[in-house]
């Protein structure tokens, strides 16, 4: 699993290519493209196929003709913001793996008696953040977490610290990445130097994310070299 999950909602089906390349362009290597707009089954159906050394998972899986739809579409994972046993039996069965979202002791238990060890922790800013996964880590050892919400460049070290922390959820790289209008601004391949275009948009993506302040400087250290 990935250590960064970029939470994405993509609006038009345009937007898919650009914020596709721009995460590889950061060494982020997966997508969880959500289903709360029109096209996400079409923009996850692209990025399957245009994609592929990518994991492009389905997010805010709230059912299962949802399920299903993301399935046929091409993603390979799938995440809901709570737990749905109708979407975990449909992955169990085709052995996709599926995070849904448990905060409580019962939420957690449910899922575990659905064979289901790692879940999304989600909003993690509203359900007491780290501190609530270190007290709900003590009766459930076994399980680790992928907190969502709340979590940025501010706490993100700190999340990542903690050893039954899986991944980083997050919609504030996408973010990040359209605030840095250079990510999506093909370079030419007059730029000097000699280096090709891609080379040189990676040089310059780099860059845009070594420029955070804070906490969040090992973060961004850390992004160029996900595992």
């Amino acid at each position: 699993m990935e250590k960064f999950i970029p939470v994405v909602v993509i609006k038009e089906l345009a937007e898919t290519d650009k914020i596709l390349t721009a995460l590889k362009h950061s060494n982020i290597n997966c997508a969880e493209i959500t289903f709360r707009t029109a096209c996400a089954a079409e923009a996850i159906a692209y990025a399957a196929q245009h994609y592929p050394d990518m994991e492009i998972g389905a997010g805010t899986v709230i059912n299962a003709a949802q399920c299903e739809a993301a399935l046929r579409a091409g993603a390979t994972v799938i995440v809901s913001p709570g737990l749905s046993p109708a979407v975990a039996k449909i992955c169990s069965e085709r052995n996709i793996p599926y995070y849904p979202g448990c905060v409580t002791p019962t939420e957690i238990m449910a899922a575990l008696e659905l064979g289901i060890t790692t879940v999304k922790f989600f909003p993690a800013n509203v359900y007491g953040g780290l501190k609530a996964l270190k007290a709900l880590s003590a009766p459930f050892p076994q399980v680790r977490f992928i907190p969502t919400g709340g979590v940025d460049r501010s706490n993100i070290d700190e999340f990542l610290a903690f050893d039954k922390v899986a991944a980083i959820g997050g919609s504030f790289f996408v973010k990040e990445l359209k605030a840095a209008s250079l990510a999506f601004i093909p370079i030419s391949a007059g730029t000097g130097g000699g280096k090709s275009p891609e080379a040189e948009s990676k040089q310059v993506w780099s860059r845009q994310w070594r420029s955070g302040s804070g906490s969040g400087k090992n973060c961004s250290k850390r992004l160029l070299a996900v595992e």
